[in-house]
C-alpha cells in the first residue's frame, strides 16, 4: 500500500496518490498530469479512479484531461452535476483499489457535494480519511462559497456541523486525516501549517469538535473575509470541459521577440506580467509590468489581483521558468498566456527600450527616516489580521488584497515607502501603484520582519 501526498505550497493544496496491487487512484488532482502519470508508471499501477472531494474554488482541477489520458473513472459524491462523464457515488459506496477499499462519506457543508473518502487496509482497518475542504488541520472549510438564495451561509454551517459530528467524529481516532489545504489557503480562516494529523488529535485540538451547534455556526459565519474574485470562476471551470492543458502550455510558452512583445504590450487588452525575483524586478522591468514573482504565493495573488480570468497575458520570466509560469497561471484558470519576452529584460534594454526600476531602502534606513521625519508617508500593505496583531504606530494601512481600490487614496505627487511582512507583497503593491500613476514608491527590504530587528529609537510598535 502506498499513500503519497503531493503538496503544492503556492496553493497550499494537497493532492493524493494511492496504490495497491497494480492499481492506483488520485484524489483532487491539479491540471498538470505528469506527476500522477509518473507515479503510476513508477509503481506499475495504472490509474483506476480519480476522486474529487468537491468542486474546488481556489484552483482548476485536472480530472478531465487525466481521465482522457488514462481511461480512469472520475468519481464525485452525491449532488455533483458536472458537464462531463463521471460516476456519481452514493453515500457509503465502496470502491476497490488493488487490495484496498475506499468508502464514500458524503459530508455536505463546505459545499453540498462535499465528500470525504475513507481508506481501509486489506484487513479492514480504517487507515486514512481524505477530507477535502470539510476538515482541515486546526480548522474546517468556510461555509459561504456555495451559499445562494435558497441556501444561506448559516444553513451550510449547520450542514457542516452535522457532517463533522455524525459522519467524521465516530470514526477511529488513529485514522490519518489528509485535507485538501493547509495554512495560506483562503478556503478556511485559521488552518495549521501541518498537512496531516490523526483524527483523535483533531478531536482534542480543533475548535470545530468542541463547540455546540449554534456556537459553531456563529464562529464559522463571523469574520469571514471576502473570497477572492476568481473563486466563482474556478468553480464554473471545474464543472465544465476546458481547453486542453497541453494546448494552453504550447500557446503560453511562445518566445516573443522584442518587436512582438512591444506590439502586444501596446494593446489595451494585454497585460504585462513580471514573474522574476524581487531583486530582478526592482532593478529593471518593463514600464507597464505588474509584478507577481514565482517564488511567492504566485497563483493566489494572480487570482486576487488580475480581475479578468480571461485576461491576455505576456510575461517576463527567469530563463527556464517559462513553462512553470504558464502552468501556474493555468492552475487558477488564467489560460490566455500569449508568450514571454525572449532574451528577457536584457534583450529589451539592448534594443534601447525604456525600463523602470523601484527604489529600495533597508529596514534600518526606513526606521531612521521615520524617526528624523525624512520619510513622511509610510504604508503597511499586509493583511488586516497581520496589521492588527502588530504594526508601527501611526502608519497607514492599505492591504494588498484591496490594492486596485485603495491605491486611489494615494497622491501621485507624494513619495510612499511601502512594507509588507518580508518584501514580496510590497513590491507587488508598488507595481500596482505605478500603473495608477503613483510613480514615487519605495520598497522596504525585508519588510516588517526586518523592521522588528532594527534599532527602533523613538519608533513604537503595537503589540
Amino acid at each position: 500500500m502506498i499513500v503519497e501526498q503531493l503538496y503544492t505550497k503556492c496553493l497550499a493544496q494537497g493532492a493524493y496518490f494511492i496504490s495497491s496491487n497494480g492499481e492506483s487512484a488520485i484524489i483532487d488532482p491539479l491540471r498538470e498530469m505528469k506527476p500522477y502519470l509518473d507515479l503510476a508508471r513508477e509503481n506499475k499501477a495504472p490509474i483506476k479512479y480519480i476522486f474529487l472531494t468537491h468542486f474546488h474554488a481556489d484552483f482548476v482541477s485536472g480530472q478531465v484531461d487525466l481521465a482522457k489520458e488514462t481511461g480512469a473513472t472520475i468519481v464525485f459524491g452525491p449532488n455533483a452535476t458536472p458537464a462531463y462523464d463521471h460516476y456519481s457515488a452514493k453515500d457509503g459506496e465502496i470502491f476497490t483499489i488493488g487490495n484496498l477499499t475506499i468508502k464514500t462519506i458524503h459530508t455536505p457543508g463546505h459545499t453540498m457535494e462535499s465528500t470525504c473518502y475513507l481508506l481501509h487496509t486489506p484487513e479492514g482497518k480504517q487507515e486514512a480519511l481524505f477530507t477535502g475542504d470539510t476538515l482541515f488541520i486546526g480548522d474546517v472549510g468556510r461555509p459561504d462559497l456555495a451559499a445562494k438564495s435558497d441556501l444561506t451561509t448559516q444553513d451550510l454551517a449547520g450542514y457542516l456541523y452535522d457532517s463533522l459530528h455524525t459522519k467524521i467524529a465516530p470514526l477511529d481516532n488513529d485514522i490519518i486525516v489528509y485535507p485538501a489545504h493547509g495554512a495560506g489557503s483562503a478556503c478556511g480562516k485559521n488552518m495549521s501549517s501541518e498537512t496531516s494529523d490523526t483524527l483523535g488529535s483533531q478531536k482534542e485540538t480543533n475548535y470545530a469538535f468542541k463547540l455546540k451547534r449554534e456556537d459553531f455556526i456563529k464562529e464559522l459565519t463571523t469574520g469571514l473575509a471576502m473570497p477572492p474574485a476568481y473563486f466563482p470562476e474556478n468553480v464554473a471551470m471545474n464543472k465544465r470541459v476546458n481547453e486542453d492543458f497541453d494546448t494552453i502550455i504550447a500557446r503560453g510558452t511562445k518566445a516573443l521577440s522584442v518587436a512582438e512583445f512591444e506590439e502586444l504590450a501596446s494593446q489595451e487588452d494585454v497585460l504585462v506580467l513580471d514573474t522574476r525575483s524581487n531583486s530582478a524586478f526592482a532593478k529593471a522591468s518593463h514600464p507597464q509590468a505588474l509584478f507577481i514573482g514565482l517564488h511567492g504565493q504566485f497563483a493566489p495573488w494572480v487570482g486576487a489581483l488580475i480581475p479578468d480570468i480571461n485576461q491576455k497575458i505576456i510575461f517576463l520570466a527567469e530563463e527556464g521558468k517559462e513553462e512553470e509560469v504558464v502552468m501556474r497561471l493555468a492552475r487558477v484558470g488564467y489560460d490566455k498566456s500569449l508568450g514571454y519576452l525572449e532574451g528577457g529584460i536584457e534583450a529589451w534594454q539592448e534594443a534601447g527600450k525604456e525600463i523602470t526600476d523601484i527604489q529600495e531602502v533597508t529596514a534600518q534606513e526606513f526606521v531612521d527616516g521615520l524617526g528624523n521625519g525624512s520619510i513622511a508617508h509610510p504604508v503597511d500593505v499586509r493583511k488586516p489580521g497581520e496589521y492588527n496583531t502588530s504594526h508601527i504606530e501611526g502608519i497607514t494601512h492599505l492591504s494588498l488584497d484591496e490594492a486596485h481600490t485603495n491605491v486611489n487614496t494615494l497622491d501621485t505627487a507624494k513619495t510612499y515607502h511601502i512594507h509588507c511582512a518580508g518584501g514580496y507583497r510590497s513590491l507587488i503593491y508598488a507595481s500596482i501603484a505605478r500603473q495608477y500613476g503613483v510613480e514615487n514608491v519605495v520598497n522596504v527590504l525585508g519588510g516588517y520582519g526586518a523592521i522588528k530587528k532594527t534599532e527602533l529609537g523613538q519608533l513604537k510598535l503595537t503589540q
